[in-house]
């Protein structure tokens, strides 16, 4: 199934039935009065976070949704059939966005999530409504509410316990198929990894899931390389796997790059648990492993794991120590919540 994480909706309510006028014509009555129904409400949208969906592929190819309008009043008292509403069923994980692309209309990140994107019209009254002991014989009726015409953007950011970050051919495809299922494409040039990637992780006893975004490269929060369109997706995770190619002869300026460009581009990305990785030690002695890390220690100021995805090297030590990171974070969230100011 093809990837897609935006897609641009667009959407109609139902416009309300309009008031019917009618009089009651029996026989022996020679003044029935008004029997007019209303018209029926016009059928809303909703948007609904379901399970067993993790791309918006369905909106590449049907981009219109429109409700069913309420049918119009009839005599004898009858009100018109309400419209059917209509739901457009998303991942979990979807942001809805205005027009403009930055108004955030919903947050759908818990599963059976429902939201209102346009209510339908309310039916027009039929002329019983207007009988009064000084009008016994109204003809008039009102029109049916018209529906809301509107266009929303739907943007999916995946969500995922830990997120991989690094440059390109940093390793990050191999690392989520050596401890998961997910089978990503790997090879040896830049980019191989276009569209983002799941796998659930397990380690003593516990899993979580783990996103493989396109690598990042300088630039990437002004829209350069294809970085940008998916760092939405680590926007959730509870912990960031940075990941350093430790054959690359820029190794320094490799991990600079990938700080600068998630500080610059924002969203509290920057601010989130960090694990340092140098990668492909398989491919070093113990005198390069202890001279990198050391050098790379003293960059990023914190502890440097060493890990080779290839041959499996460091892997153990690497999910235990995303476990641990992944347990802090969610029992922070449950304090937060207890205490009544978590937000999701």
């Amino acid at each position: 199934m093809k990837f897609l994480d935006l897609a641009k909706v667009y959407l109609r309510s139902g416009s309300g039935g309009n008031g019917c006028v009618s009089f009651r014509r029996e026989k022996y009555i020679e003044f029935g009065g008004p029997d007019g129904g209303d018209g029926g409400r016009g059928g809303d949208v909703w948007a609904e976070a379901v399970d067993g969906l993790n791309t918006l592929i369905d909106f590449r190819y049907q981009q219109h949704f429109f409700a069913d309008n309420g049918r119009p009043g009839m005599g004898r008292q009858r009100t018109g059939a309400d419209g059917n509403d209509i739901v457009l069923r998303v991942p979990v994980g979807t942001e809805i966005l205005d027009e403009d692309e930055e108004t955030v209309l919903a947050d759908l990140t818990e599963l059976g999530e429902r939201v209102l994107l346009a209510k339908g019209g309310n039916g027009g009254w039929g002329n019983l409504h207007f009988k009064s002991a000084t009008n016994q014989a109204p003809r008039r009726a009102n029109p049916g509410q018209e529906g809301v015409e509107r266009t929303v953007w739907l943007r999916l950011k995946l969500i995922a316990d830990v997120g991989l970050l690094g440059l390109p051919n940093a390793g990050k495809s191999t690392f989520l198929s050596a401890t998961s299922n997910a089978r990503p494409k790997i090879a040896d040039y830049p980019f191989t990894t276009l569209h983002p990637n799941l796998g659930v992780v397990g380690i003593d006893g516990r899993e979580f899931v783990v996103a493989d975004i396109p690598g990042l490269i300088e630039g990437a929060h002004e829209g350069r390389g294809l970085g940008d369109l998916f760092l939405g997706h680590v926007e959730r995770c509870a912990v960031l796997l940075h990941l350093v190619d430790g054959i690359s002869g820029t190794l320094l300026d490799d991990f600079q790059t990938i700080v600068d460009e998630i500080e610059a581009y924002g969203a509290g990305l920057a601010d989130k648990p960090r694990i340092v990785v140098l990668n492909k030690i398989d491919a070093l002695d113990e005198e390069e492993r202890s001279f990198l890390r050391d050098e790379l220690q003293a960059v990023a100021g914190c502890k440097v794991m060493l890990m080779s995805g290839a041959s499996g090297e460091g892997l153990t030590q690497v999910l235990r120590a995303l476990r641990n990171q992944i347990e802090i974070a969610r029992n922070d969230a449950r304090e937060d919540e207890d205490d009544g100011s978590w937000q999701p």
